[in-house]
C-alpha cells in the first residue's frame, strides 16, 4: 500500500503520528472526538522525506493539496484569498516528537495587498492590516530567509514614530505603514517581496517548513534529545480562526494541570485580542486562564470541559492551545505536556491513585535522571547574577566555601569547622582526603568521568570539571580565569555541581526535602545540606528544615513510586561505600547490600605511606600489622551498618603507582639538597632508587589487582585476616556479618585460581586460630578485562559470583584512558557526532554491553544460579541500568547519592522490559 502524503484531519488518528506528526495526529484525534477545531489537512512525514532526498516537492503534492483546498473551501463555505469572508490558512510544522519552537510556522496565508484593500473596506481595518504585517514577518523570516532583526528594527520605528509602547497599540493607519515597511526592507534584504498569488504563498510556505526540519536550531535540540535526523516533519494546514477580532477574541495556552508542581487544576495564559505567537513571545502581559472564566464564561466552560475530555482520553497531561473568536472557542493543538521533574512525580502518583493509569503506567512515566535532580540542592541564584566561570556539571548539588588549593588545606581547614572548596587543574588518588573535606570540587580539566567526577559523585560532593577558561595556580594559592578575575585562597566561591557553573560569594543554598525525606529508618548519617541531604520529616513537618506543603506533596509521590519500583524489581540495589556512615545512609535510603568496598579507598590519605612501605621495604612489618589493625577496625564498622546484607570487599586493584612517590619528585629532591650542600638523608636515596624500580610505562596495564597480589601475597593476608577476624567477633555479639571477597583485574583463571586458593587457606587458618567454625568468604571475581568476559566459563567454574566493573572494562575495550580521553578529545568527539555520549558515563552497549552480554551467558552456562553484579559508573546512570537489567544481573552497585535512582530506575527496568511504556495511554 503507498503511503499517502496528505490526510484530512477527518481521516487521520492518535496512532497515525509516524506519518501525521504529533500536531497532526492529535488535531485528527480532536476532529473524532467532536471537538471545535477548525478544518485542515496534513501533509505526510513521508512528503517531507521525499523533499529533504531530491530538493523538491513530490509530483503529485501540489494536486492533492489544491483537492485538499478545495474541500477546506465546501467545508468553510468560503473561497482560498478571495472574497468578503475569505479562507486563510495557517502552515505549521509538527514533528513526530514535540519539538516546540524549533521549526517554522506561516500564519494568514492567501492574504495579498488586494485583498487587504477589500477587506479593509468592508471589516476592522485595524484587524486587517495586523493579520497582513503578521503574515509579511512569518513569510519574510520563514521562507525568504530575511533576518528578524530588520523586521525588529523596523517595528521599533513605526512605534517610536507613533508613540505606542508595541504593536498592539498601533491603529489601522500605523499597521498599515508597518507593513510598507516590512515589504521594502524584504526587497532590500532578499531582492523578493511577498507573492501576490495566495497560492504561490502557501506552496513556499509548505516549503519552507520542510526545511526547516534541517535548521540549526532543529538539529541541535534533536541532538539533545536523542530524536533521529530521519523522521521529518510533517506540515498542518489548517483554516484560520482570529483572536485578534477586538475584546472578544484572544488566543491562550493550557496545561490539564499545572506542569510546574504537578497540582491536578487547570493552568495557563490567555491574552485579549491576540494571535497566539503573542502569548507565547512575551511581547504582552498575559492574565491567568482563571481570568477566561469574567471576560468569555462559556467559551471558558467549554473549554474546562474539553481539558477533561482530552486528559481522560490521553490518560495524561494534556497542553492545549486555543483562541477565542468572537466568544466562539476553537482548539488548535493538544499534545502530552512537558513537566518539571517534581510535577512528573506528582501526576504519575496523582493519577495512580485516581484510576487513570495503573502503577505500572505511573512508574515508567517518570525516570531516574528526573529523580537525581530532585536529590540535589540548589542555589537561589539573585536575579542578574552571572558565574564566574562554568565547566561540566560533574556531580549535581550546590555546595558554598574557601576556596583552597592542595588537598592539606582543605583537610586543615575543614578540621577547623570551615566549609572548603577544592580547586585543582586535575585531581588524582592523592586528593582524595581533600576531596572528602571539602564541600565542592573543581577543576580546570578533565569530563563528566574523570577521577574528580567519579569520586565526587561517589562520595555526593558537589564537583564541576572541564573549567577551560580557569588557570589553577597551586604555588600562588590563586586561580585565574581568562577574563581576568582571580579567585585566591580564603576567597568565598559557591560551586553549582547541577549547572556546572561557578560563583563569586556564598550563594543562599536551599536543600532539597525530597533527598532528606526519602530514609525509611532513623539510621542515617549526619546530613550534608550543601549536597541535598539535610533531613525533613515526614511530609515535611515539624523539622528543623520545614519543608513546603508542596514539598511534602512531591516527597510522598517519590515515595509511592519508589515503593511501587521496589515491587516490580527483578534486579537488587547495593552501594559502593567504604565508610559505616555510608554504609547507614545508603541502607536507610534502600540499599541491599554493598556491592563493592575498596580496600584501596580505605589506604589513602595518612594510610598511603603503609603500603608504599610494604612494597619498598622488605622488613615494613609494623607497616602490615597496622593495616591490618586499621582494616579490622573498619571492616567491623562496616558489616555492623550493613547486619543480615552481604559485604563485598574488593581486594587492592589500583594502578601500584597510586601508593608509591613520584620518582621525579623524588630526584628534583636530591638534586636540590645536593645543590645547596644540605645533608642528603641515607633513606632518600635508596627510597627513590626503589620507587624507579617499580615505575611503570602504563601503570593502568601493570602491576596492579590480582598481579600486585601475586606480587605481594601479605597484602591479601592482611585484609582477608582482617575480614574474618571482624566478621567472627560480630557473629559472637549475635549479629549476621556476611562478608565476601573479589579478586580483580583476572585475565586468565590461573590467576583466579591461585589467588582464591590463598584467600581461602588465611580465611580458614585464621577462622582456626579464633576457634571459629564460620566458613570461609565467598570469593569472587571482577570482570573488567575484556579476555576476562571471553573466558567467563573458565573463571566461572572457580567463582561464586561475577562483579562487572564497567569503569575498567570500558577503558581497556575502547583502549583509552577516562581522564586522558575527557580531557584531550572526548568532549571533540561528542560535539562533532563521533560519538552520540560519552561512554565512561552511559555503557557502550555494542562494544562493552556485549562483552557483559557475553560473559554472562558464558558464565551461567557453567555456573548455574552464578550471581552477577555490576558496580562501576554506569550501575548508577539511569540508561546502563535498563540496559544492564535486560541483560541479566542480580544487582548494580552504586554510589550512595545515587541509591534511590537505581532503586526508581530497576523496578521501571522489569516494567519496560514486559511492553509496558510511559506512552502506550498517549
Amino acid at each position: 500500500m503507498t503511503t499517502p502524503l496528505l490526510v484530512p484531519f477527518s481521516h487521520g488518528e492518535r496512532g497515525m503520528a509516524d506519518l501525521l506528526g504529533g500536531k497532526g495526529a492529535n488535531l485528527a484525534e480532536m476532529t473524532r472526538l467532536g471537538l471545535p477545531v477548525p478544518h485542515g489537512f496534513t501533509i505526510t512525514t513521508e512528503a517531507c522525506r521525499e523533499y529533504l532526498r531530491t530538493g523538491h516537492r513530490p509530483e503529485e503534492l501540489d494536486g492533492l493539496v489544491r483537492g485538499a483546498v478545495v474541500a477546506l473551501e465546501r467545508s468553510t463555505g468560503r473561497t482560498f484569498g478571495e472574497g468578503d469572508q475569505p479562507l486563510l490558512v495557517s502552515v505549521r510544522s509538527g514533528a513526530r516528537f514535540s519539538m516546540p519552537g524549533m521549526m517554522e510556522t506561516v500564519l494568514d496565508v492567501g492574504l495579498t495587498d488586494a485583498l487587504a484593500e477589500r477587506l479593509a473596506q468592508r471589516q476592522d481595518p485595524r484587524f486587517v492590516w495586523d493579520c497582513y504585517r503578521r503574515l509579511v514577518e512569518m513569510y519574510g523570516r520563514t521562507v525568504l530567509g530575511a533576518p528578524a532583526t530588520v523586521f525588529d528594527t523596523m517595528r521599533s520605528e513605526v512605534l517610536a514614530a507613533h508613540d505606542v509602547a508595541s504593536a498592539a497599540e498601533l491603529d489601522a493607519t500605523g499597521l498599515r505603514a508597518l507593513v510598507r515597511r516590512y515589504r521594502r526592507a524584504l526587497v532590500a534584504e532578499t531582492g523578493e517581496d511577498l507573492p501576490q498569488d495566495p497560492w504561490a504563498q502557501l506552496t513556499s510556505s509548505i516549503d519552507a517548513v520542510f526545511s526547516s526540519w534541517n535548521s540549526p536550531r532543529a538539529r541541535l535540540y534533536r541532538s539533545h534529545e536523542g530524536i533521529p535526523d530521519t523522521l521529518g516533519t510533517a506540515v498542518t494546514v489548517m483554516q484560520m480562526v482570529y483572536g485578534n477580532t477586538g475584546p472578544h477574541s484572544g488566543s491562550g495556552v493550557c496545561f490539564s494541570r499545572n506542569p510546574a508542581t504537578g497540582d491536578a487544576a487547570p493552568y495557563g495564559d490567555y491574552l485579549t485580542d491576540a494571535q497566539g505567537e503573542d502569548v507565547v513571545n512575551g511581547s504582552r502581559a498575559t492574565v491567568p486562564l482563571a481570568r477566561l472564566a469574567d471576560l468569555e464564561p462559556t467559551a471558558h466552560r467549554e473549554l474546562l470541559s474539553h481539558l477533561s475530555t482530552l486528559e481522560k482520553h490521553y490518560r495524561d497531561l494534556c497542553d492545549v492551545e486555543f483562541t477565542v473568536e468572537d466568544s466562539r472557542l476553537w482548539m488548535l493543538q493538544t499534545r502530552v505536556g512537558k513537566r518539571s521533574p517534581a510535577a512528573a512525580f506528582v501526576m504519575a502518583a496523582d493519577m495512580a491513585e485516581e484510576g487513570l493509569i495503573t502503577e505500572d503506567e505511573a512508574l515508567v512515566r517518570v525516570d531516574g535522571n528526573q529523580l537525581e535532580s530532585l536529590l540535589h540542592a540548589r542555589f537561589d541564584v539573585p536575579e542578574g547574577t552571572s558565574p564566574l566561570v562554568t565547566g561540566l556539571p560533574a556531580s549535581p548539588g550546590a555546595g558554598a566555601g574557601t576556596a583552597v588549593f592542595d588537598s592539606a588545606t582543605a583537610v586543615a581547614r575543614r578540621a577547623a569547622g570551615e566549609d572548603v572548596v577544592l580547586f585543582r587543574t586535575e585531581t588524582s588518588a592523592e586528593d582524595l582526603p581533600g576531596i572528602l573535606a571539602a564541600i565542592a570540587v573543581v577543576t580546570a580539566r578533565g569530563g563528566l568521568a574523570s577521577h574528580a567526577a567519579v569520586v565526587a559523585r561517589g562520595f555526593g560532593r558537589t564537583c564541576v570539571t572541564g573549567v577551560s577558561d580557569l588557570v589553577v595556580d597551586e604555588d600562588a594559592r590563586e586561580a585565574r580565569t581568562t577574563s581576568g578575575q582571580v579567585v585566591r585562597e580564603g576567597d568565598l566561591v559557591s560551586v553549582d555541581g547541577t549547572a556546572g557553573a561557578v560563583y563569586a560569594g556564598a550563594l543562599a543554598v536551599r536543600p532539597s526535602p525530597v533527598a532528606g525525606g526519602l530514609p525509611t529508618s532513623d539510621t542515617t548519617s549526619p546530613a550534608l545540606s550543601t549536597t541535598g541531604t539535610a533531613p525533613v520529616g515526614d511530609e515535611g513537618a515539624g523539622t528543623t528544615s520545614q519543608a513546603t506543603t508542596h514539598d511534602g506533596v512531591v516527597l510522598r509521590a517519590v515515595r509511592r513510586l519508589l515503593a511501587h519500583a521496589d515491587q516490580r524489581a527483578a534486579v537488587k540495589v547495593r552501594v559502593n561505600a567504604e565508610t559505616a556512615p555510608e554504609a547507614a545512609e545508603a541502607r536507610a535510603a534502600g540499599a541491599t547490600g554493598i556491592g563493592l568496598c575498596r580496600t584501596e579507598h580505605m589506604l589513602l590519605g595518612e594510610r598511603r605511606e603503609l603500603v608504599e612501605r610494604v612494597v619498598l621495604d622488605s622488613h615494613a612489618d609494623d607497616a602490615l600489622a597496622r593495616i591490618e589493625a586499621l582494616a579490622l577496625d573498619d571492616f567491623v564498622d562496616l558489616l555492623r551498618a550493613m547486619d543480615g546484607l552481604p559485604v563485598v570487599v574488593r581486594l587492592l586493584d589500583p594502578p601500584l603507582h597510586e601508593f608509591l612517590p613520584d620518582p621525579t619528585d623524588l630526584a628534583v629532591e636530591v638534586a636540590r639538597l645536593e645543590a645547596t650542600g644540605a645533608v642528603v638523608p641515607d633513606a632518600l636515596p635508596s627510597r627513590l632508587e626503589a620507587t624507579r624500580r617499580w615505575a611503570e610505562a602504563n601503570p593502568m596495564l601493570g602491576l596492579r589487582g590480582v598481579r600486585l597480589l601475586t606480587v605481594h601475597p601479605e597484602l591479601v593476608d592482611a585484609h582477608v585476616r582482617a575480614l574474618v577476624t571482624a566478621a567472627t567477633r560480630l557473629a559472637a555479639e549475635g549479629l549476621d556479618p556476611r562478608p565476601e571477597v573479589m579478586v580483580p583485574l583476572v585475565s586468565d583463571v590461573a590467576e583466579l585460581a591461585a589467588a582464591r586458593e590463598h584467600i581461602l587457606e588465611v580465611a580458614e587458618q585464621t577462622s582456626r586460630d579464633l576457634g571459629s567454625d564460620r566458613p570461609a568468604p565467598r570469593v569472587g571475581v571482577m570482570i573488567e578485562l575484556p579476555r576476562a568476559a571471553l573466558t567467563a566459563d573458565d573463571l566461572a567454574g572457580l567463582a561464586e559470583f561475577f562483579s562487572f566493573g564497567t569503569n575498567d572494562l570500558t577503558q581497556t575495550t575502547w583502549g583509552m584512558s577516562r581522564d586522558d580521553a575527557q580531557a584531550s578529545f572526548l568532549t571533540s568527539y561528542a560535539t562533532s557526532g563521533l560519538l552520540p555520549e560519552d561512554p565512561f558515563v552511559t555503557l557502550d552497549q555494542r562494544g562493552v554491553g556485549e562483552l557483559v552480554r557475553i560473559a554472562v551467558d558464558r558464565g551461567r552456562a557453567a555456573r548455574p544460579g552464578l550471581e552477577l553484579g555490576v558496580c562501576g559508573e554506569h550501575a548508577g546512570d539511569p540508561a546502563s541500568i535498563r540496559f544492564l537489567t535486560g541483560c541479566g544481573v542480580d544487582y548494580v552497585s552504586c554510589s550512595p547519592p545515587r541509591v534511590p535512582v537505581a532503586r526508581l530506575e530497576v523496578g521501571r527496568a522489569t516494567v519496560l522490559q514486559e511492553g509496558v511504556s510511559a506512552s502506550d495511554s498517549r
